[in-house]
């Protein structure tokens, strides 16, 4: 059983008041000059009793070294993303006014054992019409296709070269992806190049062709229509002595007034897929044939010695 007895010394310790009771008040006012006002004002004191199961605090969020930068670069770059799906789209149709020029079939290439007809050097001769077959003189052959749908392509290059220049090298590469997927479909049903090495063997040539035509009509857009006669003189005529030079001034009349067209379209009709090509070089037969007033206008001698007595 437990016993009632306290010794002496215990009972002074009771009975006696703590000394720790008083002394809070005289810290405070000790050191009340010491604090600042608003550190004793935002000072609170919960009177809740503590919980006996504190729930653990929660755990830092977490985040991916440098995920802030890649989701700006992801909302920069969003709308090159759709670009190329509109740039796809658009220069599918533009391709496909591009091609219609010197468009042209090979009957015989879908018949069971016919045989494909062919001009004196070998080539595979077709079927084609319009101005560039009919009045020009030019022979309905791949070759010939390719050189043609270049040169309109050379005219659209131009105009998606105005583009920004985050969105300038998509357009122009899906012109030219388009170009030379419809050059392999061609080769196949046309031409018979079933072997796909012989095709890229083919394309690998074509390529070539393209990108000389690209310096060579570039050359003379800089430096004027004699420059850009004796391009189209090379790459469509292939160099040949028997041209017609007012036929061949037709075609840089016609390369010049729709490069014109195309600067003075907005964007928006451009991208939009709608574009249409003008009339063929017939067209500028007039322009052509018009005398220029500084060769016709010229003084002779007796002209020049009677202004001289004159002056």
């Amino acid at each position: 059983m437990a016993s009632n007895y306290a010794c002496r010394a215990c009972s002074r310790a009771l009975s006696r008041p703590p000394k720790l009771i008083s002394q809070p008040s005289q810290l405070s006012r000790a050191t009340s000059t010491h604090i600042t006002a608003p550190l004793i004002n935002k000072r609170t004191y919960s009177t809740a009793p503590p919980s006996p199961n504190p729930s653990p605090p929660p755990p830092p969020r977490w985040r991916a070294p440098g995920a802030r930068k890649i989701a700006e670069t992801l909302r920069k770059k969003a709308p090159i993303f759709t670009e190329t799906y509109v740039a796809y789209g658009a220069t599918g149709e533009l391709f496909k006014k591009c091609a219609a020029p010197g468009a042209y079939t090979i009957p015989q290439a879908t018949e069971k054992g016919a045989e494909i007809p062919t001009d004196e050097d070998g080539t595979h001769v077709g079927v084609g019409s319009g101005w560039w077959y009919d009045t020009l003189g030019l022979k309905p052959t791949f070759n010939n296709w390719a050189q043609i749908t270049f040169l309109h392509m050379y005219m659209l290059q131009v105009r998606f070269r105005m583009f920004p220049s985050t969105h300038a090298p998509i357009w122009i590469q899906h012109l030219t992806n388009h170009a030379f997927a419809a050059a392999e479909d061609r080769l196949f049903v046309y031409h018979k190049f079933t072997q796909s090495s012989l095709r890229q063997r083919y394309l690998k040539n074509v390529f070539a062709s393209w990108r000389a035509v690209l310096m060579a009509y570039d050359e003379g857009l800089v430096k004027g229509d004699a420059v850009l006669a004796a391009a189209v003189w090379r790459n469509l005529f292939g160099a040949r002595e028997d041209v017609d030079a007012e036929k061949l001034a037709m075609i840089v009349g016609y390369m010049r007034r729709e490069i014109r067209r195309l600067e003075t379209t907005g964007d928006d009709d451009v991208a939009g897929g709608n574009w249409e090509f003008g009339p063929d070089p017939g067209a500028e037969a007039e322009l052509v044939r018009r005398e220029d007033r500084g060769m016709t206008a010229k003084e002779g001698p007796q002209q020049v010695q009677s202004g001289e007595a004159k002056a």
